[in-house]
């Protein structure tokens, strides 16, 4: 995943925690606990094919690693689009340098899908250059203007996650399910970070949350800890890790939610 400070605004200047909005104060949100369930058959009927759009290596299991793995158990065929392969979240490091990301991430994601136990998933890697929000849009669109079909239920970062790769991959799979008539389902990552409970910003009404039993819970927090790069703290540049634990803590609830 690529850092999450992309987006300042008012509201974030004013938080007096450089960590974004705490796992508790969103926990203790009735609104959040609250939220309609969705279950994965409605999202993904018999017979449809979940298409998942990921910016960066790791965003299709922090998103909806849950998701992922009930969909494969109720034999639904899965593939994940990955836009880039994440050379761009250590800027400046010696040790791991956009080389070795590129070779080490994707065998991250791979490792992180055997521990969901997925079925019937293909990977399409793109290739594209991470950190370069204005070149993603156009090679996106036309990959998937050519490889989506009618059975397709679109799934990508929302449009306004707040981190302009996110928000590029959101807009290019959106105007391509649009075009297409297929249905589109938004992830919010970025968002639990600097947005609060209330926030005006975020469409609450949009949100559903997806409940995850024990199981698919431990097999999500398993395939989280494949992506090992991001994990660490980079001993060339001092920098913390890419995933610390109190990011974690907003991206491994025992459900996940989507717009819809």
């Amino acid at each position: 995943m690529a850092t999450l400070k992309a987006r300042v605004s008012p509201s974030q200047q004013e938080k007096p925690s450089a960590q974004g909005t705490p796992e508790s104060t969103w926990q203790s949100w009735g609104r959040l606990d609250a939220l309609p369930e969705v279950h994965p058959s409605d999202l993904v009927p018999p017979g449809a094919r979940a298409v998942v759009v990921a910016p960066h290596p790791d965003a299709e299991v922090l998103g909806m690693g849950g998701l992922l793995a009930q969909l494969s158990e109720t034999s639904r065929h899965l593939l994940i689009v990955a836009v880039t392969d994440g050379t761009a979240s250590h800027p400046n490091s010696t040790e791991w340098t956009p080389e070795r990301l590129a070779a080490v991430r994707p065998m991250e994601t791979r490792e992180a899908l055997q521990r969901l136990h997925l079925r019937n998933v293909q990977v399409a890697r793109l290739g594209l250059q991470d950190g370069s929000a204005q070149d993603m849009e156009p090679g996106l669109s036309g990959y998937l203007a050519s490889h989506l079909r009618p059975d397709d239920i679109v799934f990508a970062t929302w449009r306004h996650d707040g981190h302009p790769d996110h928000e590029a991959v959101g807009r290019a799979a959106f105007s391509a399910a649009t075009a297409l008539g297929l249905p589109f389902v938004e992830v919010p990552l970025c968002t639990w970070d600097w947005a609060s409970p209330d926030d005006t910003r975020v469409p609450w009404s949009r949100a559903r949350k997806i409940v995850l039993d024990g199981e698919t819970l431990a097999r999500k927090l398993r395939a989280v800890q494949a992506f090992r790069s991001q994990l660490e703290p980079d001993p060339a540049t001092g920098q913390a890790a890419v995933l610390p634990e109190h990011v974690l803590a907003r991206l491994t609830r025992p459900y996940e939610v989507v717009l819809i």
